[in-house]
């Protein structure tokens, strides 16, 4: 069941302390349709819509990290959370950092998922090709290279459907607002690359081996540099690894918050 709060649309599901997903760009709460079953035995999950996203509302922009962040800070005043975990995908995976540095009081671990940091100028630009495209043309306009880097070419030809299901909901994004969201993308891990060295809380970074734009590399910097923080890259899968593989990724997240919480 779907509830409101503020400008937020959210859902939640099982009992035990608090973890909130953070979903990525374009997408919304239903992509974590795959993780419930795997937490709800052992968690209270709150799942949410983005700003800009889903059935949350939807301003004009600009978008900020600080917009992100303060959207979760309430939305867990409105649960009466004093703390959460926070599970951050791509876009989410930049908010979760965001919000553990500046609300570490209110953090009890974070994991990152398939996010990026210390993006090279050239890959800033690549994603900058790919924000300037979505303001011309829309969120349909990148789909269908943004599937192609999501998920492996096996997986996508025997899962035709589910894939649709994934273009639906890009395709179904606001076309004033998703380039603005796309921007906060291509540059908010400017600022957290060395920043995340302040991370106090448990941390778990996770990629898939062929994710190239949220790369090994990247997940091994950040581990490297949050301290304490545990690091694991999935052999074989790309971006969307969390729908392609989710067993493989739910049989790290629940060890590791059972052990963080």
């Amino acid at each position: 069941m779907s509830f409101r709060a503020g400008a937020t649309a959210y859902e939640t599901h099982g009992a035990g302390p608090p973890v909130v997903l953070i979903h990525g760009l374009g997408l919304n709460r239903k992509m974590w349709q795959w993780q419930l079953d795997a937490l709800t035995p052992d968690f209270t999950v709150v799942c949410y819509d983005l700003l800009g996203h889903g059935d949350s509302e939807k301003p004009r922009g600009p978008y900020t990290m600080r917009s992100m962040v303060d959207q979760i800070s309430e939305l867990m005043d409105a649960l009466e959370f004093e703390r959460a975990a926070l599970v951050g995908f791509s876009l989410g995976g930049l908010i979760a950092r965001a919000f553990a540095l500046a609300l570490p009081d209110r953090t009890t671990a974070i994991v990152i998922l398939n996010s990026a940091h210390a993006r090279t100028p050239e890959q800033r630009e690549s994603v900058m090709t790919r924000v300037h495209q979505a303001e011309l043309y829309g969120p349909a306009s990148t789909v269908d290279d943004a599937l192609t880097r999501w998920f492996s070419t096996g997986f996508a030809d025997a899962n035709p459907g589910l894939l649709d299901q994934v273009r639906r909901w890009v395709v179904a994004n606001d076309p004033v607002v998703y380039p603005s969201v796309y921007r906060l993308l291509a540059q908010g891990d400017i600022g957290l690359e060395k920043a995340i060295a302040n991370i106090t809380c448990p941390a778990l970074v996770v990629t898939g081996e062929e994710d190239h734009g949220n790369s090994p590399q990247m997940a091994r910097e950040m581990s490297a540099l949050i301290p304490d923080a545990r690091c694991a890259i999935l052999p074989g899968l790309r971006h969307m690894a969390l729908v392609e593989d989710p067993a493989a990724v739910n049989s790290l997240l629940v060890p590791f918050l059972n052990d963080s919480l």
